[in-house]
């Protein structure tokens, strides 16, 4: 094929030509004009802005009829007062119910979601999602009959994907903190609800909304929340009163947020905040927020849930579902320099969990095991040999808590069983039907003064299982 002589030259005159102009142009504005983009500055304007420089802005509180009741006990915080699924105070529990059941003392319908309660001075907190409102929503209700003391919320939209909200508040010196399901964490008032202070994790630190929202729950450690963006910082702490950032760890890696909780423990005399990214595990200072270890020997997979669990001599136990199996590691002081070394690892058939945190008690692990191995209540040895399981009883992804020599394990469908927490055999005493036509009952549990608060995907209930309330 032949090329004409007019396609040659064309191209170059009109190549000469923006050369031309674009001498012109510099001579005549001056190189002063021309100035380095700073970050920031070249974002849109007006509502596009808002959606990426703007938190959201909590509301007033809506005060309600309801009254804090006078009843002891709390379950301030996700897995109790210990953060061990253990509640340390409570009265003397039945070990029978009547054939009806366990009184239900109250029941309320929610959003969609799987967030658990908190109780602390006589009051039930919960975050929920206002569909018709679209706003992240702190309820406050009496522990004694359900009834809301007030509301309040922010703005913020949310999609339903297998629910909404997730996570259970935390609540310390008059303050309740909750973090929504797309990295909102905010701090309020417990008794009037007015909110102190909110932080956007992912507009402050680039944090990553986990797939199906974020499962993080709040810890507050000597007056600090202590948080986990896994974005620009691994970690940060933040003072309660105030929301000022008191220090940032150090961005770990491209590791990014998955569903797991904060564990705080101790080791080597030194008090550190134990997290697992989507790539790893690290540990964290508690008085500065320096990183003292790293780990990618446990890595989760689809989806990581279970908070690590601390076993006693330095040692961490991991778990989580979808074939990911379970990690024993063993922190080692060399030197001054922490290492996290692998210890022992149990495949998926042994142990492991999908969604719930196991409980360690008299030095055995107790939890539920996932679909593929299962679904049972198990009881496994720390080195991963198992003392026993529930059999053809199966639970699902239900939740468990312990109180006074009981495990309470709820079916995903609704149906609770009452198990005696021993390490001698599964020694079932009870069961009861607490929803119908129940669908995914997850969300975490909480027990104060006898009192058991459990949900599915869109209702919340309270029994009397104290021994008291089922006497004839």
């Amino acid at each position: 094929m032949k090329i004409s002589q007019a396609a040659t030259i064309l191209p170059g005159i009109l190549a000469a030509g923006a050369v031309a102009a674009l001498v012109l142009w510099i001579g005549t504005a001056g190189v002063d004009d021309l100035e380095a983009r700073v970050p920031g500055l070249d974002r849109p304007e007006g509502a596009a802005a808002s959606m990426l420089e703007t938190a959201p802005v909590a509301g007033e509180p809506v005060r309600a009829d309801g009254e804090p009741s006078d009843l002891p006990g709390s379950w301030p915080c996700f897995r109790g007062p210990a953060g061990d699924g253990i509640d340390p105070q409570s009265v003397p529990l039945a070990r029978k119910w009547p054939d009806t059941g366990p009184p239900v003392l109250w029941s309320i319908e929610l959003g969609p979601g799987h967030a658990g309660a908190a109780v602390a001075d006589g009051c039930v907190f919960v975050l929920d999602y206002d569909v018709e409102n679209e706003a992240d929503t702190l309820r406050c209700l009496s522990l004694a009959d359900g009834r809301e003391i007030w509301h309040n919320g922010y703005p913020i939209e949310v999609v339903e994907n297998h629910g909404m909200s997730r996570t259970v508040p935390a609540v310390a010196d008059g303050f309740v903190v909750t973090i929504g399901p797309r990295c909102h964490a905010a701090c309020w008032d417990a008794t009037t609800g007015e909110c102190r202070w909110l932080l956007d994790m992912v507009l402050e630190y680039h944090a990553k909304v986990p797939e199906w929202y974020t499962a993080q729950c709040p810890i507050i450690d000597g007056g600090r929340v202590i948080l986990a963006p896994s974005g620009d910082a691994f970690m940060i702490a933040v003072d309660l009163a105030s929301g000022e950032v008191v220090w940032e760890s150090p961005k770990v890696r491209n590791w990014d947020m998955t569903h797991v909780s904060i564990l705080a423990t101790e080791f080597a005399g030194r008090r550190m905040y134990v997290y697992c990214g989507s790539r790893g595990a690290a540990g964290v200072a508690a008085d500065d927020g320096s990183l003292l270890w790293e780990s990618t020997d446990w890595v989760g997979n689809m989806a990581t849930c279970p908070t690590p669990i601390a076993v006693g001599d330095g040692r961490i136990f991991f778990t989580g579902g979808y074939k990911a199996g379970s990690l024993m590691l063993e922190l080692v002081d060399a030197g001054g320099q922490i290492h996290a070394e692998p210890l022992v690892r149990l495949d998926y058939k042994q142990f492991d969990s999908e969604q719930q945190t196991p409980i360690l008690f008299d030095g055995h692990l107790y939890g539920v095991r996932t679909k593929d191995a299962g679904e049972q209540l198990a009881c496994i040895e720390l080195d991963g040999r198992e003392i026993w399981n529930s059999g053809k009883d199966k639970f699902g992804r239900g939740p468990y808590l312990m109180a006074d020599g009981l495990i309470y394990v709820l079916e995903d469908r609704g149906l609770l069983t009452m198990v005696e927490a021993t390490g001698e055999g599964y020694k079932p005493l009870d069961r009861f039907q607490v929803f119908q036509r129940a669908h995914d009952a997850w969300g975490p549990m909480a027990i104060a003064a006898g009192r058991l608060i459990l949900r599915d995907l869109t209702r919340m209930v309270c029994l009397d299982v104290s021994a008291a309330g089922t006497e004839p």
